[in-house]
Order: C-alpha cells, then sequence, then structure tokens
C-alpha cells in the first residue's frame, strides 16, 4: 500500500483560552491526487483544519503526516511549505505595486532560478490559469476574478504537491467562482495536483472527488463527490 500524502491522527486543537476546542480528535488519510472539499457551517473548525495541514499552526495534541513524516519533526518548516505545498486564501494577498507576473514569481526568489527563468515560468503559469494576456497589469488593473487566478497561479510557482486552498470563492461573484473551480478541476485531472479546499459553498461538491463535512470540530461524514460520484454511479450502471 502507498504512503498518502497527508494523514493526520487524532489531531485536536484547542486555543490558549481553553474555552474554544476548534478541533477533535480528527483522523483523515488523503492519498496523492484527490480533490478534497472540506465543508460545513461557520465556526466548526475547518480553517483551523486547513492552517494545521498547512503547518501553519501546531496542533494542541495529535500528528499531521506528510508522506508518511511528521511535520512536527520537520527541521525547517518554512523551506518545506515553499516547496512542497501551494496556499490560496480568500484574500488573494497580491502585492499591489508588482504586476501578475511579477507576482507570481515571489515564492521563486529564494530558489535557483535566474531572473529569466522566473519570468519565462511565471508566464507560462499565467498563461495555465487562462492569463497570459495580464502579464503586466498591477492587480489593481484585474477583476476579482482574475486577481484569484494570479493568485493560484502564485501558489503553483514552486511546483507544490498539495495546493490548500481558504474559501476561495469567497470574494467571487457565481460567474468568477465557477472558473476558479473549473481551473481547479483542470489542476487536478490534468496534472494530477492534490487539492484539499475549505468552503461553505455547497457547489464545490459538484467539482471534488471527495466532501469531508465537520460539525463542533469533528468529521461528521467522509464520501465521494461530485465527479467521482458520477463516475462510480456510471460503473454501476454499466456493470448492471
Amino acid at each position: 500500500m502507498s504512503t498518502p500524502l497527508l494523514r493526520t491522527e487524532n489531531l485536536t486543537k484547542i486555543y490558549p483560552d481553553g474555552e474554544v476546542r476548534a478541533l477533535r480528535d480528527v483522523n483523515l488519510v488523503i492519498p496523492r491526487g484527490e480533490f478534497v472539499a472540506i465543508m460545513g457551517p461557520s465556526g466548526c473548525g475547518k480553517s483551523t483544519l486547513l492552517t494545521l495541514l498547512g503547518g501553519l499552526e501546531r496542533p494542541t495534541s495529535g500528528v499531521v503526516y506528510f508522506d508518511g513524516q511528521p511535520m512536527s519533526e520537520l527541521r525547517d518548516l518554512d523551506r518545506f511549505r515553499s516547496h512542497n505545498l501551494g496556499f490560496v486564501f480568500q484574500s488573494f494577498l497580491l502585492l499591489p505595486t508588482l504586476t501578475a507576473v511579477e507576482n507570481v514569481q515571489v515564492p521563486m526568489f529564494e530558489g535557483p532560478l535566474a531572473a529569466k527563468q522566473r519570468a519565462a515560468k511565471a508566464a507560462e503559469l499565467l498563461h495555465t490559469v487562462g492569463l497570459g494576456h495580464r502579464l503586466d497589469h498591477l492587480p489593481s488593473r484585474l477583476s476579482v476574478g482574475e486577481r484569484q487566478r494570479v493568485a493560484i497561479a502564485r501558489a503553483l510557482a514552486n511546483g507544490p504537491s498539495l495546493l490548500l486552498a481558504d474559501e476561495p470563492t469567497g470574494n467571487l461573484d457565481s460567474k468568477s467562482a465557477t472558473e476558479v473551480l473549473e481551473l481547479f478541476s483542470k489542476l487536478h485531472e490534468e496534472h494530477g495536483l492534490t487539492l484539499v479546499v475549505v468552503t461553505h459553498w455547497e457547489g464545490m461538491s459538484d467539482y471534488a472527488s471527495r466532501r469531508i463535512r465537520l460539525l463542533d470540530g469533528r468529521v461528521v461524514a467522509d464520501e465521494p463527490a461530485g465527479r467521482a460520484r458520477n463516475r462510480y454511479s456510471t460503473d454501476i450502471a454499466v456493470k448492471g
């Protein structure tokens, strides 16, 4: 059996005042190549789970394993994140004085690529997300949906194994949200990228291959979703 990309063991997060148990004994296994939607109402613990999976916070107890290795034992967590994980946030976090192609290059600055190589790779990533015609635009000249796609291209800059997204469609209109979700599907299906996306939007489960529901810090459902469910239904129909 191959080692899963992510695994959690009795993951618990209690904030310092001791009053808020954001997560309670969460056990998950996420193989490579899955597109997982983590869903639930506000305050259920889904964003906290994402920060723990990405090593942005430490759990109160329990372990997060990445490719079989406990993340708590990594010597240089910042370097590990920059080379293995990509993050997409609701607020984009683009630098306003840099163009789209310059924003995408930011994670590459500490890497081995020369300036021309960085620029070429950033341009290629912007073409991948459908913004090849916006390379030299500042964020202020981009639509909200285009800014999020620049943020996605930036998250892919160092070729991560895992993309983590926290409410990536939260600031978008329905058209832009659909474009972002179609892009995630393309990255998943054509490039084999593993995605874990936190959302309260039910429409996300139409695009993901798996849906995990949280309530009061606990996993209450873990089931096939969207395209995986449709493929399963088709297989059953064919076999029948």
